[in-house]
């Protein structure tokens, strides 16, 4: 029997899994701050501000002082509040947060004092799986703190929380499907590696065979961008950010689910808001952008960049790509309307990513049967998609509108009270007047 250490960690060390526990909490702390200073900076510059510029060198100071003080400030916590629960809750959204990052890796293998490891804390063949079911878990930490709070706002909020996590979560699983077929597997490392070969096409079509090597790496976002640009929507709704911020919208709900919360507690949140923020970026690098692989053609022209302490750097730097694209979402899109999302995600990306996924999976099975090669496969394949198209065109039409009856004279005083005058009728006394230009044109427009 495999002893626990081995099964979860490969060989390393439990001195050596303690310190990578203790790196990998430092520097999620570390990058949070520095993120929150990020978003100032970036939003600033996008608005023609300066941001944070006294404290500390290029305003550096300020995360920092403003997680100082959350630290020391007061923590308030309502009289009907749940005590257990109001307390809990923030604890299992911080949990939640760094856990995430326990399968994800930050780089290939190197060498940590004469061991030969992977940077990276474990990997289990389902990682991505855990990556979503931590994900899950972190969503009743913002569910019972609407419920704990005993607030009208803060319940509303968290029920917004839990159906937008509904939504989004299926979508961004689906999205995913595509990258378990193309690599074959679910763990994060065998994924990056499969995205570390070389893109090359190689069919049979008719009996030609058709043979491309275009020297680049085989990730993951070009092959398969509809699954990309799903995920990436599906992230930013997963992690409550603008535009999809709902649940803490301030203009209905005062601040959702945070609206009772302050000092440490709500620190907690505002951690694991960001870290979130870093894991779905994490996951998107990971799964899509080719993991701690140095980008083409650098991989080509300097094959030493994309290996040992490297991993790290190019990682880090994808990540905070992504993170950009959260604060330019922020810093331009207005939030949607609570129906709008819903039909976003219910309407659109769901039908949309069980298509895709049905299509990779129906080219995954032609490519191993060698289908292209066989003229009645290829032209059967053809009819189906045209009359899909022509289903989809006939269907999509607008029936064209029915001819408007003509309405009787107007009475305004039918119902006993007076009323408006519905679209073209006319009250009497004004039956024999002659519009003017100004107002044919408002009543055609």
């Amino acid at each position: 029997m495999i002893p626990l250490d081995l099964a979860l960690f490969g060989t390393d060390p439990w001195w050596l899994v303690l310190i990578k526990v203790v790196v990998l909490f430092v520097v999620l702390l570390v990058w949070t701050i520095f993120n929150v200073w990020y978003e100032r900076r970036l939003v600033a510059k996008m608005q023609h501000r300066l941001g944070p510029i006294m404290n500390g060198p290029f305003g550096l100071g300020q995360a920092l002082a403003d997680g100082t003080k959350l630290l020391i400030k007061e923590d308030f916590r309502p009289v009907s509040a749940d005590r257990v629960l109001f307390t809990l809750a923030p604890l299992i959204a911080g949990t939640a947060a760094f856990s995430a990052w326990a399968v994800i890796p930050f780089g290939g293998e190197v060498e940590v004092f004469g061991v030969r490891t992977r940077l990276q804390l474990t990997d289990l063949p389902i990682s991505v799986l855990v990556i979503l079911a931590v994900a899950s878990v972190g969503i009743y930490g913002f569910v019972l703190a609407g419920w704990s709070s005993n607030s009208p706002y803060s319940l509303l909020g968290a029920l917004r929380s839990s159906a937008q996590m509904i939504s989004y979560e299926l979508s961004m699983g689906l999205a995913l499907v595509a990258v378990f077929l193309y690599s074959r597997s679910m763990s994060t490392s065998e994924i990056v590696e499969a995205q570390g070969q070389p893109f090359v096409a190689d069919f049979n079509v008719f009996g030609y065979r058709i043979h491309w090597d275009w020297g680049m790496q085989n990730w993951y976002f070009l092959l398969l961008l509809p699954s990309f640009a799903i995920y990436l929507i599906s992230m930013v709704g997963e992690t409550n950010r603008a535009p999809f911020d709902l649940p803490e919208c301030e203009s209905e709900l005062v601040s959702g689910y945070l609206t009772e919360y302050s000092g440490f507690r709500y620190a907690a949140y505002f951690l694991a808001e960001y870290i979130n923020m870093a894991t779905v970026s994490a996951v998107a690098t990971t799964l899509f952008l080719g993991g701690y692989h140095a980008p083409w053609p650098l991989n080509a022209l300097i094959p030493a960049m994309d290996q040992g302490w490297w991993g790290p750097l190019w990682f880090m730097l994808k990540v905070q790509v992504l993170i950009s694209v959260f604060v330019w979402l922020r810093g331009t899109l207005p939030r949607f309307r609570y129906d709008q999302f819903m039909n976003l995600g219910w309407k659109w990306l769901i039908p949309i990513s069980l298509v895709w996924v049905m299509l990779i999976a129906t080219f995954r099975i032609a490519k191993n049967l060698q289908w292209f090669s066989n003229p009645m496969v290829m032209g059967g394949m053809l009819i189906v998609i045209v009359a899909l198209f022509a289903v989809w065109w006939l269907l999509d039409r607008e029936p064209e509108p029915p001819e408007p009856e003509p309405l009787g004279p107007f009475d305004a005083f039918a119902g006993g009270y007076p009323v408006p005058p519905m679209p073209g009728q006319k009250l009497p006394e004004l039956a024999d007047l002659v519009p003017s230009k100004l107002d044919a044109e408002r009543t055609d427009a």
